[in-house]
């Protein structure tokens, strides 16, 4: 089949490189001419492992071409996947639409044969029928048909997740749109990977569920881990056992700070926007969006009493800044408003990440920026786990302590084990790691 992918951000690039290596003929698409040129020449505009190799020989086989030339990109095309940004709209939290039908516009001008035109974006309820009709007002060619196919990649393992998906979602109302998105991803039913076929507006509010749903899993927990604490329970353990239980699952059952990232934060703000237009309370969602607002803000909480009740001339160590590991992605990264309060209440803040700095400098002016994780530690009254890197892992703890000023290590990923911790000299907390159980004893 031959592919046009209109973007060549996070969704359009790993798609695009992924449907080229099924052996489709795919041409990515973009307006950033300099993007463009950096991707001819091997620089990736975005961090996510095997990506770069993965481009790299697609382009050497003549399967995936990238241009800024959209008329020419599309003109053999059988079907033209739009993956732009749909960010949350300031004011309101909607899903801001703007680049979509901008896209959809100059595409229906450009199009001199029928073609699928399939939103990979992630879009509110309703989008795929006003494309459609954007379509027909524009003059394109009798035959365009609109299906939503949405995407769910993660970030650090999207090109598995794109080759062994759980599910494929395609949502469309002509069987010409149900045809070609089943050829073009005939590759992986070899995987025995469910394709679904569903109206648009049905795919479109999967896409929306399911990452409410994940959001709501991580809040839970997150606010299980509290009572945890308070209890003198450990989270870990209960995580553990309700996970097991098939009906609810291990999966999104980690305490932290919080969630961030491209999808959650902005997915869940538009959710309720819908449901508000449509006059749906979503309580639920809702109590989430709060919830996780809230916990964020309660971590430098956490490093304030740790360092014994004021942060003011204290030097503070993050170590991750990225909103997970395996990702150069900052977006709503909850060590943003972390460093800002510290830095608020009066901390020198230092912090290290093996690939976000570059991302996160902009974010966090006055933080100081190190290069590796003993030099974040140098001087440090707190030591703070805020991504959970493999290389954080297996960190020689005792030389930490014997650099640092201070004692206190705060692992908001609960990725050590407090009796490590305290056998280096340091002090340990966790979340939800029942400390009151131990104070007990």
């Amino acid at each position: 089949m031959r592919i046009t992918m209109i973007g060549t951000g996070y969704v359009g690039l790993v798609s695009g490189a992924c449907l080229a290596d099924f052996g489709h003929e795919v041409t990515c698409i973009d307006k950033d001419a300099a993007k463009i040129a950096l991707i001819h020449d091997g620089i990736m505009p975005i961090w996510e492992p095997g990506l770069e190799g993965l481009v790299k020989s697609n382009q050497e086989r003549g399967r995936l071409h990238f241009t800024t030339d959209l008329a020419g990109g599309v003109a053999d095309a059988d079907a033209v996947f739009i993956a732009v940004g749909t960010p949350a709209r300031r004011g309101d939290g909607h899903a801001d639409l703007t680049f979509v039908y901008a896209a959809v516009r100059e595409l229906a001008k450009a199009l001199t044969r029928p073609v699928v035109v399939v939103t990979k974006s992630t879009v509110p309820v309703g989008t795929g029928d006003e494309i459609a009709r954007i379509l027909a007002e524009e003059g394109a060619p009798a035959g365009c048909c609109a299906a939503s196919n949405p995407e769910f990649l993660r970030e650090g393992a999207a090109i598995a997740d794109f080759k062994h998906p759980d599910r494929i979602i395609v949502g469309a109302e002509e069987e010409r749109a149900r045809e070609v998105l089943a050829q073009i991803y005939r590759p992986l039913f070899l995987n025995k990977a469910p394709l679904m076929f569903t109206g648009r507006r049905t795919a479109e509010l999967i896409k929306y569920a399911a990452n409410a749903f994940l959001a709501t899993k991580i809040s839970f927990i997150n606010e299980i881990a509290d009572l945890c604490e308070a209890v003198g329970a450990d989270v870990q353990d209960v995580a553990r056992g309700i996970g097991l239980d098939n009906r609810i699952g291990a999966k999104f059952l980690h305490a932290g700070p919080g969630y961030g990232g491209s999808c959650f934060p902005k997915d869940t703000l538009a959710l309720l926007k819908t449901a508000e237009d449509a006059g749906v309370r979503q309580r639920i969602v809702s109590t989430v969006v709060e919830v996780n607002d809230a916990r964020k803000a309660e971590m430098a909480e956490r490093v304030r009493d740790a360092v014994g009740g004021s942060l003011a001339g204290k030097r503070i160590a993050l170590l991750g800044l990225t909103f997970k590991p395996n990702t150069d992605d900052m977006r709503d990264s909850p060590s943003i408003p972390l460093a800002q309060a510290l830095i608020a209440g009066g901390a020198i803040v230092a912090a290290f990440d093996p690939v976000g700095r570059e991302q996160a400098e902009p974010l966090l002016p006055g933080v100081e920026f190190a290069a590796n994780a003993y030099a974040a530690a140098i001087g440090a009254d707190a030591l703070v786990i805020v991504t959970e890197w493999d290389e954080f892992r297996a960190l020689d703890l005792k030389r930490m302590k014997a650099t640092m000023a201070g004692s206190a290590l705060i692992d908001l990923r609960n990725i050590y084990d407090r009796e490590a911790v305290e056998a280096a000299g340091l002090s340990y907390r966790g979340i939800g790691r029942g400390v009151v159980a131990k104070a007990a004893q």
